[in-house]
């Protein structure tokens, strides 16, 4: 999922300088979006890794 939000990062960066501004805020927005999902389960997983007593990685 990170790896997807990187590429729609690079996507929006590449198309915001080659001036096509729509699908550089329409691939900024995906990427923003899969970058908090990935974060929130993160946080889930190391959360529920600490409530359960085992170490995360």
């Amino acid at each position: 999922m990170l790896k997807w939000a990187v590429i729609f990062f690079v996507v929006s960066l590449i198309a915001g300088a080659l001036g096509f501004t729509g699908i550089a805020a329409g691939a900024g927005r995906i990427a923003r979006i899969l970058f908090g999902l990935f974060l929130a389960l993160a946080v889930i997983v190391v959360i529920i890794a600490i409530a359960i007593g085992q170490a995360v990685f």
